[in-house]
């Protein structure tokens, strides 16, 4: 039967050897049977917890002009503010507000290929309006790195791989990004009573692994099952969602499951909801052959059989996102890959700083709805035009 709730799982009994048998057994059914869980006692102090949500919420409440100082479009490096309604996923307007931020980089030399522009130093909101808001989010972003790989590496064993499995795919210095989300609820946004609002559209996380700190008690996270349903993911104090990445699923053979999942925008009268997710890097010059050819080795069988198990119980797969982390491409490489898929949810940055890649992906959209308008005629003996844009993507948002 397909999943109808989120596994809860204590990170406390994969550090103890009594229990840590146990805790991979249920690591691996949340990888093969959901592709998400929430993790409790990941090892974060409480203070900073509280740090991180109060300093979140305190930068929408700074005046605009400091925030449009750090304005996203201000750099090829996609980090930086964007205002309400910047982002788009599946096609459609995202109804959030968000700042983007990265463990950080120097700005990187003339040589180096386009997408290291996603390496650079963060745009921070001056200290005269928020004087703890980068020691916050620098201490936060450092321990969540470490949790993610310490996490990434229980994935492997829960797997049957070794734990050093994914090194590989890890610079010395990796580069992780953090978001900081606001989801005005829909009265807000001038929607009215009734009408569902998207704080982010369907879509399936592009890397490795993400953690989210839902920052406020609201829901609207909802994780897609194999049914097709969508279930609830509702915050729960002390915890961070973990959702697994494209990448992950490429790199296991399909074993660890992707799962598609979305962002409802509040009801009327709400208030805003608020989000802080993390997101695991990898090294951006992996190319797709060498995840297709190469990965983290060969996943034994009895586990590959398990997942294929959780398939045909499940009549196969059943999802509103396609799977895109596949070779024969136009990007080669994660690190081009990622930098067409922002150009995409951030076409103001796209025209900004990369237009010939803005370009190329608006012709291969015609191309595909034209495509898409001639199976449609073909089928049904009409010439209906075809949104463009609907055309499926690998974000980073909760």
């Amino acid at each position: 039967m397909s999943f109808t709730s989120i596994p809860i799982l204590d990170l406390a009994l994969a550090r103890d050897p009594q229990t840590k048998p146990q805790f991979l057994a249920d690591l691996r059914h949340a990888l093969m049977e959901v592709g998400f869980l929430y993790l409790r006692n990941v090892g974060i102090p409480e203070e900073l917890w509280q740090q991180v949500t109060s300093e979140g919420k305190a930068f929408f409440d700074i005046p605009k002009e400091e925030k449009l100082k750090i304005e996203m479009k201000n750099a090829p490096s996609f980090l930086g503010y964007s205002q309400l309604a910047a982002e788009i996923t599946a096609g459609k307007i995202d109804h959030r507000e968000q700042i983007d931020l990265s463990t950080e980089h120097p700005v990187p030399g003339p040589s180096a290929p386009l997408y290291d522009n996603l390496l650079a130093p963060n745009q921070w909101p001056s200290p005269e309006v928020l004087p703890d808001f980068r020691a916050v989010y620098t201490e936060y972003m450092r321990r969540m790195g470490g949790i993610s790989i310490e996490f990434t590496s229980l994935i492997a064993e829960a797997i049957e791989l070794p734990p050093n499995a994914f090194t590989r795919y890890f610079e010395a210095d990796q580069q992780h990004k953090l978001k900081i989300v606001k989801y005005p609820d829909v009265s807000a946004l001038g929607l009215g009573d009734g009408v569902e609002g998207q704080g982010v559209g369907p879509h399936k996380d592009s890397m490795l692994t993400s953690y989210l700190l839902q920052a406020s008690n609201h829901r609207g996270l909802q994780v897609q099952n194999m049914r097709g349903e969508w279930i609830d993911c509702p915050p729960i104090d002390g915890t961070l969602v973990v959702a697994i990445g494209q990448g992950m699923e490429a790199l296991t053979q399909g074993v660890c499951a992707s799962t598609t999942h979305r962002v409802l925008s509040p009801a009327a009268g709400a208030g805003a909801r608020f989000s802080i997710p993390f997101f695991q890097g990898v090294r951006a010059s992996t190319t797709f052959e060498e995840l297709e050819s190469v990965g983290v080795g060969q996943v034994p069988e009895g586990i590959r059989r398990q997942r294929e198990k959780v398939l045909e119980a499940n009549g196969g797969r059943l999802d509103d996102v396609e799977f895109t982390f596949r070779k024969g491409g136009v990007a080669t490489t994660l690190g081009e890959a990622t930098l067409r898929n922002r150009v995409k949810s951030h076409p103001d940055v796209g025209e900004r700083w990369y237009p010939e890649i803005l370009q190329d992906i608006r012709e291969q959209q015609a191309r595909e709805a034209a495509q898409k308008q001639g199976d449609t005629a073909s089928a049904s003996g009409k010439g209906d035009a075809v949104d463009v844009s609907t055309q499926a993507q690998a974000v980073e948002a909760h």
